[in-house]
């Protein structure tokens, strides 16, 4: 569905230079003795690079339809992931390069939000904290704690992290996933 540039919005879909990308952000300009133009950022589903484009305001876009579900991370077949759509149960196997850092946080039946284009999957998102179980954690060391000591720890994802010194093994903690830091106990 082909649109005018002046209607592109955060979030759409669009076909630009043989390439799905997203829109991140959009600027509506009328410099003062020029026709009105439309600034968007771009950022393309293949390469995930991000571009700056401009586009005449009269200028037609072409959209491509988003869907975006649930899935749960179901298990790890040789480098790939699998994921389940809960409601249909129909699995989807993705790279490890779509999966990217979120790797790291994947656990048994964890939930994500995948966007697809044209029923492809082109994006992997995790939420921004989960909570996981530390497999590995060094006792701390008596009379360590005159300023906020932390020790490296291991979750059960083979991920190292950063924690307090009270944190033992078997215990659940909170995870930000965007940063990879300890928040609080589960």
């Amino acid at each position: 569905m082909a649109v005018n540039a002046n209607d592109l919005r955060k979030g759409t879909a669009i076909t630009y230079n043989n390439d799905v990308c997203v829109v991140l952000e959009v600027t509506h300009r009328t410099p003062g003795n020029l026709r009105a133009f439309v600034q968007a950022i771009l950022r393309s589903i293949r390469t995930g690079k991000s571009m700056d484009v401009r586009f005449s305001s009269t200028e037609k876009v072409e959209t491509v339809p988003l869907m975006t579900y649930k899935m749960e991370f179901s298990y790890k077949s040789g480098e790939d992931y699998v994921f389940v759509n809960p409601e249909s149960f129909e699995e989807v196997t993705v790279t490890p390069e779509l999966v990217g850092d979120a790797k790291n946080y994947l656990v048994e039946n964890a939930t994500v939000t995948m966007t697809f284009v044209e029923e492809k999957a082109v994006q992997v998102e995790i939420p921004p904290s989960v909570i996981l179980t530390i497999t590995d954690a060094p006792e701390g060391i008596r009379g360590d704690s005159a300023n906020n000591v932390q020790k490296t720890a291991t979750l059960e994802t083979g991920v190292p992290v950063l924690v307090p010194l009270f944190i033992k093994t078997g215990e659940k903690i909170k995870v930000d996933t965007r940063t990879g830091k300890y928040m609080e106990r589960a």
